[in-house]
């Protein structure tokens, strides 16, 4: 039993002294907190009903007073591209020679999964050697998938490929595995080496830990702007939106596996005389790679991704494929391409779980002598599979591309099933999304739209103090005012209106799945397998059956922000009730608690700081789908930062991201305070573990 907890029936009540930590919630104790929230609440009241006749400042900031951030960004960067310079080179020949430099290495791998090894560009280039054939990339995934896993990862890996030939999408996929090919070794070094930055010196990790946060919360589409700007339009700006997006987990990750590994490793590099460069690479890396291949599966899911969205940019490939769809409104062709995006997510996804886990092998001095074939038998079948398998496709060339005659196509099947909904239930859709509009939508956004923005500052900033004290209020505070000082308050409402409405309906239909599944291991594994499918399928997925169904507007991005964002509410309610400790179910059980009882006084309690967790997440989830429903004809700051991106604004769009960013963060810090401290009120930590 890990902390004393009071149990209470009907029949019988147990009473336990609570945890020391339990009375540490506040300064000055609980009543004087709730005197302090009542004199706030009340003069919040108070302003929002009769301030604005005299105090109109509150409700809308002065122009006066607006900090013209816009402008400063869009300043500084025509100065980055028209003035900076190096002496010997500007800035814009530096980000060209970037984008060069990844470019070289992308049409090589490109020209080896796709087109084939050209000579030229354009039209006049000819081919000097064809593409790996579809049976030679096959035949080496699963040689890979079998070395790291054994036959069922080779199964599963070779069956992901092979639905890619079947399906008609195997040369988007191509192109799509091209660019993952050179983001991720890319995401993983740099990630791993500003890790390590991180654990040796304090300074930078100080340094990157805000850094770190505006880059995981401020929405891509706010970026792309500044790197077409710097890059050019192509697959390598593309790829390096995709690297910025995917390397804030694995610089986090890195630092927390090197800081876990234990302090024998250090004291045996000590002992041996390792130097730092030794200790580095010999001792500490070694030792932290299970924890570091955590950050690798997290880069190659994160790249997958961002594959539409860099689609924009120059990607094509898949994305570019579910993008044309949307833009068609073709569900079919979509949810292919999507699915095809799924298949290549799971067989990346399984093949660097299985290298986490695999144990390395040291070679012993009989296997030395051996030749090169039997040292490395996996590597000669790799070459003489893709050797025979080019020679014979250039015999056969069924054996060269996947048949087009062969190819299944369910395109129409999509289509068909929103048509006959459409057709058939047309007016119950209306009447649902008409009364929840007038209801339930609008009013809430009248609502927060009407808030005095100060009122709103200030009761951040008490909630901020009350959870964390003056660093939280005076965070919360400054970061709220920020919105409303450049000029974003009311979008900002409006998107905070959408992700309100969306994580509520979210965590309704979420929390009561993750209770039913968590005691009912069948039922959990199917759960789990459609939130996996939920969260690697694209997020424009979501927005073509909402969008033929109920049209553009607010009532449809809340439906596609709700089918994204749902899955992190099942998932981590059903976590927070399995590893609710057995011993206090059976003390509950002992003490005469009924179902309904034990569910809701002791399990539901225990996993409570998980689904604050898990609330959080899908907050997350829902404000980086909120920027991409602003297709769907928001007017929040998605709208806002895709405006932004049609006018090539980059001032706009990054001030309007950073707004996203700030509710973001805001929301996570309050949050995550909240959940530390429940954890100590319930005796699960300690106030000096949460510190």
């Amino acid at each position: 039993m890990t902390a004393p907890l009071a149990i209470q029936t009907e029949t019988a009540t147990t009473a336990t002294a609570p945890p020391p930590a339990a009375s540490q919630s506040a300064p000055g104790g609980r009543w004087p907190a709730r005197l302090l929230w009542g004199i706030a609440l009340a003069a919040f009241i108070l302003l929002w009903q009769f301030g604005k006749p005299v105090a109109d400042w509150a409700f809308k900031v002065p122009r006066d007073w607006r900090i013209p951030a816009q402008r400063w960004i869009s300043d500084a960067m025509r100065w980055l591209l028209d003035e900076a310079s190096f002496g010997l080179f500007t800035f814009t020949d530096l980000t060209r020679f970037i984008a060069g430099a990844i470019e070289a290495p992308y049409r090589f791998i490109l020209g080896l999964l796709s087109t084939g090894i050209l000579d030229g560009r354009g039209s006049s280039a000819t081919q000097l050697l064809p593409p790996l054939s579809w049976i030679a990339v096959i035949g080496v995934a699963m040689l890979i998938g079998h070395y790291a896993g054994g036959r069922r990862l080779a199964a599963l890996v070779g069956g992901c490929f092979a639905f890619l030939a079947v399906f008609g999408q195997w040369s988007a996929a191509m192109v799509t595995l091209a660019s993952i090919l050179i983001a991720v070794p890319i995401g993983i070094l740099g990630g791993l080496l500003l890790g390590l930055a991180a654990f040796r010196w304090r300074p930078v990790e100080a340094a990157l830990r805000p850094l770190l946060d505006l880059m995981q919360t401020v929405p891509v589409f706010a970026y792309l702007v500044p790197i077409l700007f710097l890059f050019g339009f192509g697959p390598s700006s593309a790829i390096i939106a995709t690297i910025v997006y995917a390397l804030p987990p694995m610089t986090r990750i890195s630092l927390l596996a090197l800081r876990a590994v234990p302090e024998e490793a250090h004291e045996l590099g000590r002992m041996t005389g390792c130097s730092k460069r030794q200790m580095t690479w010999r001792i500490l890396v070694p030792s932290a790679m299970p924890g570091l291949m955590v950050g690798v599966n997290q880069v190659i899911m994160l790249s997958l991704n961002m594959v539409i969205i860099a689609s924009m940019i120059g990607a094509g490939g898949l994305g570019f494929e579910v993008l044309a769809a949307l833009r068609r409104l073709d569900i079919g062709a979509g949810f292919e391409a999507g699915l095809a995006i799924v298949a290549l997510a799971i067989a990346l996804d399984r093949l660097s779980q299985a290298f986490a886990a695999r144990r390395p092998h040291h070679e012993s001095a009989e296997e030395r002598e051996r030749s090169i074939a039997k040292r490395h038998p996996y590597l000669a079948s790799g070459v003489a599979l893709i050797l025979i398998s080019t020679l014979a496709g250039l015999v056969s060339a069924p054996l060269q591309a996947y048949p087009e005659a062969l190819q299944i196509s369910s395109g129409t099947i999509g289509s068909d099933i929103v048509g006959w909904i459409n057709v058939h239930f047309f007016d119950q859709l209306e009447a649902v999304k008409n009364t929840l509009l007038l209801n339930v939508l609008i009013p809430f956004k009248r609502f927060l739209t009407g808030l005095p923005w100060i009122g709103v500052v200030g009761l951040l900033a008490l909630a901020g103090f009350r959870l964390g004290g003056w660093r939280l209020a005076l965070t919360a505070a400054a970061l709220s005012a920020l919105i409303a000082l450049t000029g974003q308050w009311e979008k900002a409402m409006i998107t905070v209106y959408l992700c309100g409405i969306s994580v509520a309906i979210a965590c309704l239909i979420g929390v009561p799945v993750g209770i039913l599944a968590a005691g009912r291991e069948r039922l959990w594994k199917a759960v789990e397998l459609v939130i996996d499918t939920l969260q690697t399928l694209p997020s424009f997925v979501y927005l073509m059956p909402a969008v033929m169904l109920f049209r553009v507007g607010d009532f449809t991005a809340m439906i596609a922000v709700v089918a994204y964002a749902v899955a992190p509410a099942i998932r981590y309610t059903a976590y927070g009730l399995r590893r609710v400790d057995p011993h206090l179910i059976e003390a509950g059980i002992a003490a005469g608690a009924t179902p309904w009882q034990l569910l809701t006084k002791v399990r539901l309690k225990l996993a409570l700081p998980e689904i604050l967790l898990g609330l959080n997440q899908t907050i997350m989830l829902a404000l980086s789908m909120l920027v991409i429903t602003a297709l769907v004809g928001t007017r929040d700051l998605g709208q806002e930062v895709y405006i932004a991106l049609t006018k090539a604004d980059t001032g706009r769009g990054l001030v309007a991201g950073l707004a996203v960013a700030f509710i973001a963060i805001i929301a996570d810090r309050l949050i995550s305070a909240g959940a530390a401290r429940l954890r100590v009120r319930l005796g699960l930590a300690t106030a000096e573990e949460i510190r």
